[in-house]
């Protein structure tokens, strides 16, 4: 836990850095944070991220959020340069519907593959993320910015995970098959333009 909250200090530390720089960092920086807490759809994915790393636990709690940051970071330079990725709406809706029935489910893949899983989705969020920053703000910080509120989000998940845990074995499981079962119907709202 003490490793996380370390990472997490660490990945806010270049935030206040351009936070001082200029108008233009600073509205950067805004509006790449805002965008993933901005869609219903992005939250879902990187809350579940977070609940999926602390189901599984041990060194995925932290594995599966950093190759889920990583992957989308990467992938948004793609997106900033307008460089085309085919569907990226359904892979989006995807993520939320996998992602919530593997919670549901409470799979227990190997740590490799819960990393290659959400490091597939993260393709899809990361080209959104970029190709949807505004033309007028600085790359580096947009890009701070999405992978800030990313990573507030995958440590909210986690910290929910490890809280529902708390409660007892017979209860927590009941709440996370409902949880990630919400998730799942939520992700299939999305692919069906509902939400």
């Amino acid at each position: 836990m003490i490793r996380i909250a370390l990472a997490v200090f660490l990945m806010l530390l270049p935030t206040a850095a351009l936070a001082h720089v200029g108008v233009g960092d600073t509205i950067g920086f805004v509006q790449g944070f805002s965008h993933p807490i901005s869609g219903v759809d992005h939250v879902l994915t990187m809350v579940a991220v977070g609940l999926f790393a602390a189901h599984l636990g041990g060194r995925a709690l932290w594995l599966v959020p950093l190759t889920f940051v990583s992957v989308m970071a990467s992938a948004g330079v793609p997106g900033m340069t307008g460089i085309e990725l085919p569907f990226v709406e359904v892979g989006i809706g995807l993520s939320v519907v996998v992602l919530g029935l593997a919670i549901a489910f409470q799979l227990n893949p190997p740590t490799i593959a819960a990393m290659a899983l959400v490091g597939f989705f993260a393709i899809f969020h990361g080209h959104a993320h970029g190709a949807e920053m505004p033309q007028s703000v600085s790359d580096l910080a947009y890009g701070v910015g999405f992978v800030c509120a990313t990573v507030l989000l995958h440590a909210a998940g986690i910290g929910l995970g490890l809280l529902i845990g708390y409660v007892g074995q017979t209860y927590s499981r009941r709440i996370v098959q409902v949880s990630g079962g919400a998730m799942a119907l939520a992700g299939v709202a999305i692919l069906a333009g509902i939400m």
